[in-house]
């Protein structure tokens, strides 16, 4: 189990519906991505970072561990509008106003970033999928995901397995030696992957696989109480926003 999906398992907001956490999460994202990137989107991290690690109970290392790969990401990308190419002053300068480009980028992206780990860290994939088909998505489609969900945790466990044995057989002592464990362990969990499908296929049809999955979902009803609060929150940061950014007579 990857740690993001073993945090959202264990998270205190659980078995709370998760209409309820896509309010507050995916509602703190579209202000990072609409509200101006000063102050607005940083107002935005500063309110997902204090739910992360207050309520919602998510450890400071596993919000890190996970923040850090989209993190990357939006350093990449703001790191771009700093240069520009080409122009009269040479071949690589400074863009015109990039710093500044770069810096919005940067704030309106980690914010919005930290919005969705709001989301993945308090919602399991096996609590929101079978509830998409309520939602109108249609139920091949959802299947199709939740099998691919599940076999993707077969899929990394054997690839950490074939790892270790190679590890043990001594495959990773040279480089030459690293490249052909690489190569066997593509090959091998290639194979494996194939083989797990066609035995889940042959499972199915032998238990009558109409076309739908039929799971359990725990029961959660919507809380109209922690709804409005996380409106009342979103409008805070909105109002707070055009409050700062107006300049001060």
């Amino acid at each position: 189990m990857l740690p993001i999906d073993a945090a959202a398992h264990s998270s205190r907001w659980r078995r709370r519906h998760p209409v309820d956490k896509a309010v507050l999460g995916l509602g703190l994202t579209v202000l990072a991505i609409s509200l101006p990137p000063w102050p607005g989107a940083a107002l935005v991290l500063v309110a997902a970072l204090t739910v992360l690690l207050g309520p919602a109970g998510v450890s400071g290392r596993r919000l890190w561990r996970a923040y850090r790969v989209p993190l990357g990401f939006c350093v990449t990308g703001a790191a771009t509008l700093i240069i520009q190419v080409g122009g009269p002053e040479g071949f690589v300068t400074l863009a015109d106003g990039g710093p500044v480009r770069a810096g919005q980028l940067l704030l309106r992206t980690s914010a919005a970033s930290l919005g969705v780990l709001l989301f993945a860290f308090t919602t399991p994939m096996s609590d929101l999928l079978p509830r998409l088909v309520k939602a109108g998505v249609p139920a091949p489609v959802v299947d199709v995901a939740l099998v691919t969900y599940r076999m993707s945790f077969l899929l990394l466990d054997s690839v950490r397995r074939i790892r270790d044995a190679q590890a043990a057989r001594l495959g990773h002592t040279t480089r030459a030696a690293t490249w052909r464990s690489l190569a066997g362990l593509g090959s091998t969990a290639f194979v494996r992957a194939f083989d797990r499908a066609a035995r889940l296929q042959t499972g199915l049809a032998g238990r009558g696989y109409d076309g739908t999955l039929r799971v359990l979902v725990p029961e959660a009803r919507v809380s109209a109480r922690f709804v409005v609060g996380s409106i009342a929150l979103l409008v805070a940061v909105a109002a707070l926003t055009f409050v700062l950014e107006r300049p001060l007579s």
